[in-house]
C-alpha cells in the first residue's frame, strides 16, 4: 500500500461515524447490472462522493453509494483499476468494509466466458483466479493488519460455494477467473492462452478486492454472470451495451441466488 492509504482509511471511517453503530458481518460488491439489487438493500444510503477521498466511479451501471444495513453491507458501484484510479483506491471499499466488521464478502461480477460450455446469463462460482492486471494492493509499505505474504490457496471460500449451491436450487458451475487491466477487451490470442491454461473467465475487476479480502482474513464469495463469450469465439466483436444488457437479463436470477445466499448466512437484506 502507499503510504498514504492508513490516512485516507481513517478519513472515511471519520466520515461515516454517524453510522458507526452498525456493524454488518455480510459485505457486497456489485458487478455492472445490478442496481435492482442494491435498491433492495436496506440501510442507511451513503453516496461515495460524501466521502473524503473516496473513489468514484464512472462506469454505466454502478452507483457509487454504500447501503450499510445492520448485518449487510451494499457497494452498489465498483471502482476499477482502468478508470485511472490507484490499485488502493480499487481496494479502499474493502478496507472500509472490514472495518465496520464484515468478514464475509461476496464479489459479483460481468465476465466473458473462455469455456464454450458458458451461454451468456450463466451464473458461475469463481473457485480461484489468475491475476494479469501486472499489479498486487498490498505491494508497497505494510500496513500490519494481515500477514505480509498471505495464502491465496482458498482465496474463494469453499464451504461458501457449497452454500451459494444449496441457496441456488440448481446446478451452478464452478471456474477459474482471469483478471486483465483493461479498459480494452482481451485479443483473440490472449483468450487461446487463457483456455490453454485452464480459465474459464475473464473480466477487468475482482482479483485485486479478493486479493485484499485474503489479506484482511475474509471469507470470500465470488459469483461471476456470463455477459458474452469472449474475443474470437463468436465471430460479432464485443460491446459495453451487450455486457449491460445480458446483465439485466440475468439480475433477477442473480439477485434471488444473492438473497438466498445472503439468508443463509444468517444476514437479513431488507432491514434498515
Amino acid at each position: 500500500m502507499e503510504p498514504g492509504f492508513a490516512r485516507k482509511l481513517e478519513d472515511a471511517w471519520s466520515a461515516l461515524s454517524a453510522h458507526h453503530d452498525r456493524t454488518p458481518s455480510i459485505g457486497v460488491i456489485l458487478g455492472s447490472g445490478l442496481g435492482a439489487f442494491a435498491a433492495k438493500a436496506g440501510g442507511a444510503e451513503v453516496p461515495f462522493s460524501s466521502i473524503p477521498g473516496f473513489p468514484r466511479p464512472t462506469v454505466a451501471g454502478h452507483a457509487g453509494l454504500i447501503k450499510l444495513g445492520r448485518t449487510v453491507a451494499v457497494m452498489a458501484g465498483r471502482i476499477h483499476y482502468y478508470e485511472g484510479h490507484s490499485i488502493d483506491d480499487v481496494v479502499l471499499p474493502v478496507f472500509l468494509l472490514h472495518r465496520f466488521g464484515v468478514r464475509t464478502l461476496i464479489v459479483t461480477n460481468a465476465s466473458g466466458g473462455v469455456n464454450k460450455a458458458y451461454a451468456p446469463g450463466d451464473l458461475v462460482l469463481i473457485s480461484d483466479h489468475v491475476n494479469f492486471m501486472g499489479v498486487n494492493p498490498l505491494r508497497g509499505p505494510h500496513l500490519d493488519i494481515g500477514p505480509r505474504f498471505p495464502d491465496m490457496t482458498a482465496a474463494y471460500d469453499p464451504a461458501l460455494r457449497s452454500l451459494a449451491r444449496a441457496a441456488s436450487g440448481q446446478a451452478l458451475a464452478e471456474g477459474v477467473y482471469a483478471a486483465f487491466a483493461g479498459p480494452s477487451y482481451e485479443t483473440p490470442a490472449e483468450i487461446r492462452m487463457l483456455a490453454a491454461i485452464g480459465v474459464d473467465l475473464v473480466g477487468m475487476s475482482t482479483v485485486p478486492e479478493v486479493i485484499a479480502a485474503s489479506y484482511l482474513g475474509m471469507r470470500v464469495l465470488g459469483v461471476s454472470c456470463v455477459t458474452n463469450a469472449a474475443a474470437g469465439i463468436l465471430p460479432q466483436p464485443l460491446d459495453h451495451g451487450e455486457v449491460i444488457a445480458r446483465g439485466k437479463e440475468a439480475a433477477p436470477r442473480f439477485i434471488r441466488l444473492l438473497e438466498e445466499t445472503i439468508g443463509r448466512l444468517g444476514g437479513s437484506l431488507g432491514e434498515g
